[in-house]
């Protein structure tokens, strides 16, 4: 868990990203601490690839300041690598490989950076049963289902005990037991003191394991907060729907305060009416208006810069 006082994990100030012309990231500004599971998410082409390749020393930035773990990843050494777990959206290497045999050779990079404080790797069968694959720890890579193999580009990404995770469509390919199954890790990593960044195209997925969303959009962040915080800031209003107990039709209305809209209508039409649905705004909903707002240039008001609250 952080504490106060913690210097943050991430730290961006100012960073830019251009290519001829076409500005991809323009002046952002970002602070992550220690122990947050922090969820990434834009429209394609925001740059939420280019912020992760540039946060994990992988991309060039234009401009501004960038430290990841104290350290500017542009120039980090490799012992600030044992300290930081990817896994891709895509790996399909080493497929004649045992299941085990790839993550204990994998693991061996990590060994002479361990510490007491930090007993890099993890232990192979521990980490197998921990992703579900302790019954594959012998099968050959490429005999595995594609949701087997993804918990292996888990395993992989967390083999060395990062202290930061960056996770790209950690899901892609799983069965819903699967997804449990990851989700479920992920809160045990959150538990350990692992922060996590993650990008995603699932918003359910976002909301369920997110302690915090930050969303790009025209090269900057444009809302930053719970997946809580955004829902209840942007929703003016929420979707009241209604039945008429004489002629059975339904009706939608749109309250600001539904408390309030309710306590009016069951009050002056007592017995008449049935209360159907109060439906909130979905975090896809929230989602969807900020990106369109952005885009627009509209303004987004109060959802601007929410101040996230760390775990």
């Amino acid at each position: 868990m952080s504490t106060a006082g913690e210097p943050p994990i991430v730290t961006c100030r100012g960073l830019s990203m251009v290519y001829g012309e076409h500005v991809v990231l323009d002046g952002v500004d970002l602070e992550i601490p220690r122990g947050q599971v922090v969820t990434l998410l834009g429209p394609n082409g925001a740059g939420k690839t280019t912020t992760v390749e540039i946060l994990e020393g992988f991309r060039r930035r234009s401009s501004g300041t960038v430290e990841v773990l104290g350290v500017d990843p542009e120039h980090a050494p490799e012992a600030w690598r044992a300290r930081v777990g990817v896994v891709l959206q895509s790996w399909r290497d080493h497929g004649t490989w045992r299941v085990s045999d790839l993550l204990e050779v994998i693991g061996s990079y990590y060994a002479p950076y361990a510490s007491p404080e930090v007993p890099r790797p993890w232990d192979t069968a521990e980490l197998l049963a921990r992703v579900g694959l302790a019954d594959h720890s012998g099968q050959r890579i490429d005999k595995l289902s594609g949701g087997q193999r993804r918990r292996l580009d888990v395993a992989v990404g967390l083999v060395g005990r990062p202290e930061l995770l960056f996770l790209d469509e950690p899901t892609t390919g799983l069965d819903p037991a699967g997804r449990r199954d990851v989700h479920d890790l992920l809160a045990d990593l959150a538990d350990l003191d692992t922060t996590i960044l993650m990008t995603t195209h699932d918003l359910a997925e976002a909301e369920k394991v997110a302690d915090r969303l930050l969303i790009l959009a025209g090269g900057s962040i444009v809302a930053d907060g719970s997946p809580d915080d955004l829902r209840l800031q942007l929703s003016r209003s929420s979707e009241v729907r209604l039945r008429d107990v004489a002629t059975g039709e339904v009706t939608v209305h749109a309250a600001s305060d539904p408390t309030a809209y309710l306590t009016e209508v069951l009050t002056g039409r007592p017995n008449e009416v049935q209360v159907v649905e109060v439906r909130a705004a979905s975090l896809e909903d929230v989602y969807l208006e900020i990106v369109q707002r952005a885009e627009s240039g509209q303004d987004i008001g109060p959802l601007a810069r929410i101040q996230a609250v760390a775990r």
